[in-house]
């Protein structure tokens, strides 16, 4: 990520119309604002996975991730899995590790890519 030159701002993410991805199983539900120009624009993201969700995808993107609510269970490419519970972040870069993302009990995140 680099993060070039942009006005300071603010932000209300519950202000920001939600979009739907639906995942193997159960729902995402995505609040996107994005700052900078492209190729080098940062996305910032309050993302809300219902019960039992599974991603769809192997995910290649780097991400910034903190975990606000409930729990998310990530899983590696390489089939190591960490569990985040409310608090707790992880930071992994673009192309490095594939990951997946599920949670048992739904999860509130917000992410930076």
């Amino acid at each position: 990520m680099e993060i070039n030159a942009f006005a300071f701002g603010i932000t209300n993410l519950s202000e920001i119309e939600r979009t739907e991805y639906r995942g193997e199983t159960g729902m995402a539900y995505w609040r996107t604002q994005f700052f900078g120009q492209k190729p080098n624009q940062i996305r910032v993201r309050m993302v809300e996975y219902t019960p039992g969700y599974v991603a769809d995808h192997w995910c290649q993107k780097g991400h910034v991730l903190l975990c606000i609510e409930g729990q998310l269970e990530t899983q590696l490419e390489d089939g190591r899995k960490f569990v985040l519970n409310a608090g707790m972040s992880y930071q992994v870069g673009d192309n490095a590790e594939p990951h997946k993302s599920s949670t048992t009990t739904g999860a509130k995140l917000f992410i930076v890519d």
